[in-house]
């Protein structure tokens, strides 16, 4: 199936569970089966992931109610050396790690903005496509969800 892997890339982020990111992507390749007769042509991806936000956040409302949200005032860490060595490697485990759960930990407006920006690397037009949102929604909630994570890893490593 094409772009299966961004779809529950995108639904596991959404939902943060593989069981229902499972059950929003099949849901989503049902709908987008049913009404392939309205798809006009144009990025195919881009529509499904479109398919795909919408059951999830119609599944996270129907299931999850209480999913955090953020609200409009809001107040990297990548190793630069090639060494392969095992510490070098662990310690990039570790941060890759970190950055997940941390991701994992940002509302659902910006866990969603990076995610399609940074892992499925769409454009922004193509995002605002995703999304329903204007163009400098999407540039902004972009940019409040990197300056939201940097905080959070900041906060985190100082924890540590």
């Amino acid at each position: 199936m094409p772009h299966l892997d961004a779809a529950y890339n995108l639904a596991r982020w959404l939902t943060r569970r593989d069981q229902d990111a499972e059950d929003v992507v099949q849901e989503a390749y049902l709908r987008a089966f049913q009404f392939f007769g309205s798809f006009r042509g144009g990025d195919g991806r881009t529509w499904l992931l479109s398919i795909v936000r919408n059951t999830c956040y119609t599944w996270l409302r129907k299931n999850r109610a209480t999913e955090q949200s953020a609200s409009f005032e809001e107040e990297k860490h990548s190793p630069a050396s090639a060494d392969s060595n095992p510490e070098t490697i662990l310690l990039r485990a570790e941060d890759a790690g970190m950055l997940r759960k941390t991701l994992g930990e940002l509302p659902a407006e910006y866990r969603e903005a990076l995610v399609l920006r940074e892992l499925e690397e769409l454009s922004y037009k193509e995002i605002a496509q995703v999304t329903g949102m204007p163009i400098g929604t999407v540039m902004s909630r972009l940019a409040r969800g990197r300056e939201r994570l940097q905080q959070l890893l900041i906060e985190r490593h100082e924890r540590e």
